[in-house]
């Protein structure tokens, strides 16, 4: 089995995690436990947010997934990718591997064989 590499890796003393009641609709239960939920990524400020669901662990899932979709975390995983590659993006990785030194050509000979050329 191939062991995965990582490019870099968030934890949860990444975020900041705040709970607070719903309020709202919902009657009691929303006024007396705090279960809504908010995410902060400390370093690219995209917030996440949840006080739709009555559990608190449905809305850490929740708000975990709206901040991941947001355009501020977006925008903060594609500065550290281009900071780890040292500012070489994707299209110029392709165009420095796709030089002739590193480009291997075969075709079929008359009896479908593959050969170098």
């Amino acid at each position: 089995m191939k062991k995965r590499k990582h490019l870099f890796s968030v934890t949860r003393k990444d975020f900041e995690i705040q709970t607070f009641r719903s309020g709202g609709p919902g009657g009691q239960h929303q006024n007396t436990t705090d279960s809504g939920v908010r995410i902060i990524h400390k370093e690219s400020g995209a917030v996440g947010i949840s006080r739709n669901d009555r559990s608190q662990h449905r809305n850490k899932k929740l708000a975990l997934e709206r901040l991941t979709k947001s355009t501020k975390w977006k925008l903060w995983i594609s500065r550290r990718v281009m900071e780890i590659n040292e500012g070489i993006t994707l299209e110029k990785q392709v165009e420095k591997s796709m030089t002739p030194e590193n480009l291997r050509v075969e075709i079929k000979d008359e009896k479908g064989k593959w050969i170098l050329e």
